[in-house]
Parts: C-alpha cells; structure tokens; sequence
C-alpha cells in the first residue's frame, strides 16, 4: 500500500482515505444534513440504491485532504460553468449530481483564473439534483 503525504488506507479500487487533514464538509441547509446523516434518512428520501451511491460518495470526499485530490475518483468531479459557475458536482445517477461549492473566504484561485483546488480543504453541500433542464 502506497501512503501519501497524510499516509491513507484504500476505500475502493482509486479512491483513498487519508489520515490526517481531510476536507471539512458543511451542509447548505438543516434537511439536506438530516437527509444525509444517517441510513435510515438517505434511504428514506433516495431509495436504498441511491442513497448508498451518495453515501460513497459522501465518503470520498470525507477522505480526500483536497479537491484536487478527487480528480480520478468514482464519481467525476468537476467544476460547473453557466449560471452555476463556482459550483462543482460530482456523478451519482443518470444526470443526477451531488452539488457543491468551496466554503472559503476568500475562496483561493490560481493566477491563470478559476478556482485553485488543491488549496480548496472546506466545501459546502449544496443539494443532490438534476440541473441539467435548467
């Protein structure tokens, strides 16, 4: 097993848990938390089958010190342009994505523009939706 800088342990064939500093992860409202907090909720409100693909990915992001240390994970996380420009998603379902943006202040970007991830260690859940009609 190969540790990185924070040493890890393995969730899934990819993906990585890191011991030590992992993204903080706050919620956008109290349901949205409540919904996500337990079992019993997230299967109440997505289905069994659903809830257990936000749930891990959920786990994911809990396990990764940065943004930045998505990118190759299950789930393709990637930034949103448009009227969600400063948003990022990941995958869950059909065209149903997991939402949520960088919860600094100031929130850190690179000089070229847009959002620097690597420095991005605090996200805010926003909602679990298809934008895709918007």
């Amino acid at each position: 097993m190969v540790l990185s800088r924070y040493g890890s342990l393995p969730i899934t064939p990819g993906v990585t848990a890191c011991q030590g500093a992992v993204i903080d992860i706050s919620w956008s409202d109290r349901k949205l938390e409540k919904n996500c907090s337990s079992d019993k909720a997230g299967a109440r409100k997505w289905g069994n089958d659903h809830w257990t693909l936000i749930r891990r990915r959920l786990t994911t992001l809990r396990g990764a010190p940065t943004l930045q240390d998505m990118e190759g994970a299950p789930g393709k996380c990637h930034a949103l342009g448009a009227d969600r420009h400063g948003q990022f998603a990941v995958s869950l379902w059909g065209q149903f994505r997991l939402i949520f943006v960088p919860n600094h202040d100031p929130i850190p970007h690179l000089d070229a523009g847009g959002v620097d991830r690597s420095l991005v260690t605090k996200i805010s859940i926003t909602e679990v939706a298809d934008y895709h009609g918007d």
